[in-house]
């Protein structure tokens, strides 16, 4: 079923018609996915190869030869599932900068729900992380990780990193129709968050070097969130001991909030009008 066979009513950025809205959604998902592996002859296997190609000369890297690892129990558990997320993160959000450029052709249609474009990217992202969480539950299982009952919350974080993810795509694309240079500028961003956040070291080590570093640190969004990932499949050191107190867990997450609303409603001004900027 094509795109264009849905029509929602309508200049806003979500349109009128939420079935149809979610219709647009997953057929363009479901298209950007057939796309991405087509002609590959191992096809979706890229998925997971790719993670787990990288995943493994960082590993090799940071346990034997740097030793960042040394000591630290289950670390190539909680180093595979940190890369996971932040690459989840990145996915989302560098290919939803230049997304509703990609999609000019959607764009200029009479009535089209701007927001499907970014959300789109979203949901094959999600796709791509569900994928990889497989195999971050065959590394726990062949670690000999012991079942916690804390695994049961492993969805809240998850599904925050999938909302703070969305509202920074849906803020950059907007940005981006009338601002080229915020994909270069981007592109460095994920490039030193990604160091700057706890994933190739624990949140032990800098806590060890200096606790107020550690508080900055994870008063990140996305370190937050993979730090209490970490917690809730291994144990270790929880967000609210990373940050001195279980009332100041609330700092990340009034962030995330507040930057995930401001995409949106960022989005909603710009996007309705992305036709005409292009």
């Amino acid at each position: 079923m094509s795109v264009e066979a849905y029509r929602v009513r309508g200049p806003t950025a979500l349109g009128r018609d939420p079935r149809r809205f979610w219709n647009l959604t997953r057929t363009l998902a479901a298209t950007d996915w057939k796309v991405r592996f087509y002609g590959s002859a191992l096809g979706y296997l890229w998925s997971l190869l790719r993670p787990l190609m990288l995943f493994g000369i960082v590993y090799f890297v940071f346990s034997y030869v740097v030793q960042a690892g040394a000591g630290v129990e289950h670390y190539g558990v909680i180093l595979l599932l940190a890369m996971i997320l932040y690459f989840f993160f990145s996915e989302v959000t560098a290919a939803g900068v230049t997304s509703m450029v990609d999609r000019e052709s959607l764009l200029r249609k009479v009535g089209f729900p701007r927001a499907v474009v970014p959300l789109a990217v979203a949901l094959v992202a999600a796709m791509n992380l569900a994928l990889n969480l497989v195999v971050v539950a065959i590394f726990v299982v062949a670690s000999g990780v012991q079942p916690r009952w804390t695994w049961l919350l492993l969805p809240i974080p998850l599904a925050l990193m999938l909302v703070f993810a969305t509202g920074v795509a849906m803020l950059l694309s907007a940005l981006y129709v009338r601002y080229r240079d915020v994909r270069p500028i981007w592109e460095v961003v994920l490039q030193g968050l990604f160091y700057a956040t706890p994933i190739l070291y624990p949140i032990e080590a800098v806590i060890g070097h200096s606790q107020t570093l550690a508080k900055i640190a994870l008063c990140n969004p996305i370190a937050a969130i993979i730090q209490q990932s970490r917690y809730l499949l291994v144990g270790g050191t929880s967000l609210g001991e990373g940050l001195g107190s279980s009332a100041l867990a609330a700092i990340p997450l009034v962030i995330l909030v507040a930057v995930t609303v401001l995409g949106f409603l960022v989005f909603d001004r710009m996007a309705p009008r992305a036709a005409e900027e292009l």
